[in-house]
């Protein structure tokens, strides 16, 4: 039973490896080729894999790039555009500068063309003026004849004075005791005289301020008459811009917008310059020696 035992084991033990071994190896053989294929089916599925996914990177990163430069290419067409007109707007405005002195010298030219006909028409009215002015002066020299030397004396002889004038000293005095309504404040008293070619008379000593009192005679509504003595910056001065020197010939106080007036047997007056009174003009004499 023993032998048996021990025969079968080993037979069996023989067998059993042997078909072991062999369905073993069978098996693994088996196993192995089919995991051999299927590692190859891996290999192609993952590299087939590998290659989409690489190839998907690559499209992406070409993706971009035509992207990045189709944007620095719509960049440049951009700046490209704006420079052109820029340049452009450079180029107007520099034809426009150029053209600036253009109508500017346009326009001066005209400017002297007007100019030359003014500056025409002006030396034509100076000829008329002086033409007129010289007849002014002939007849102003006639009327000047005809006033010192009166043609109804005929003895060759002329007066230092203008008809209606009164002869003291050097000078001729003419005093204006107009009516009422004629009598002027002492502005347009002024005026007169220098229509006259004279002024308001100017006293200088005792002698010619007694005259001129005397020929300011007291008449109906008169008040005085103007002379050239009026009140500047609180001091009494005379016309021709000298101070009264004798303060004792006026006794009220220079306040500015007063004016003196003279009249036969009363002291000089200040008053009012806005006041209608008479006046008194004085001119220098000629000498007829």
């Amino acid at each position: 039973m023993q032998e048996e035992e021990v025969q079968y084991a080993a037979v069996t033990f023989k067998n059993k490896k042997k078909r072991k071994s062999i369905s073993k190896n069978g098996e693994e053989c088996a196993y192995a080729e089919v995991n051999v294929k299927n590692l190859n089916t891996q290999e192609t599925s993952d590299s087939k894999g590998c290659s989409s996914e690489k190839g998907a990177e690559r499209k992406r990163l070409y993706c971009l790039i035509l992207g990045c430069l189709f944007a620095l290419l719509c960049i440049a067409l951009m700046l490209g555009i704006i420079g052109f007109l820029f340049y452009q707007s450079k180029i107007k405005s520099l034809n426009m500068q150029q053209e600036e002195p253009k109508n500017q010298t346009g326009k001066l030219e005209e400017n002297i063309e007007k100019l030359e006909e003014q500056i025409e028409k002006l030396e034509e009215q100076i000829e008329k003026l002086e033409e007129t002015q010289n007849e002014l002066n002939l007849s102003r020299a006639q009327w000047s004849i005809d006033e010192y030397c009166p043609k109804e004396k005929n003895d060759g002889k002329c007066s230092p004075c203008p008809r209606g004038w009164e002869h003291f000293q050097t000078n001729c005095y003419a005093y204006n005791d107009a009516d009422e309504n004629d009598r002027k404040n002492w502005t347009e008293a002024r005026e007169d005289c220098r229509g006259k070619v004279s002024d308001l008379t100017v006293v200088e000593t005792d002698v010619e301020k007694g005259y001129i009192n005397g020929i300011s005679p007291k008449e109906e509504g008169i008040k005085g008459y103007w002379i050239g003595l009026k009140a500047d910056q609180g001091k009494w001065k005379w016309i021709d811009g000298t101070e009264l020197s004798n303060q004792d010939w006026i006794e009220e106080k220079a306040t500015d917008g007063q004016c003196v007036t003279a009249l036969q047997g009363e002291q000089w007056r200040s008053v009012s310059c806005k006041e209608k009174n008479a006046w008194i003009c004085e001119k220098k004499a000629l000498s007829v020696d």
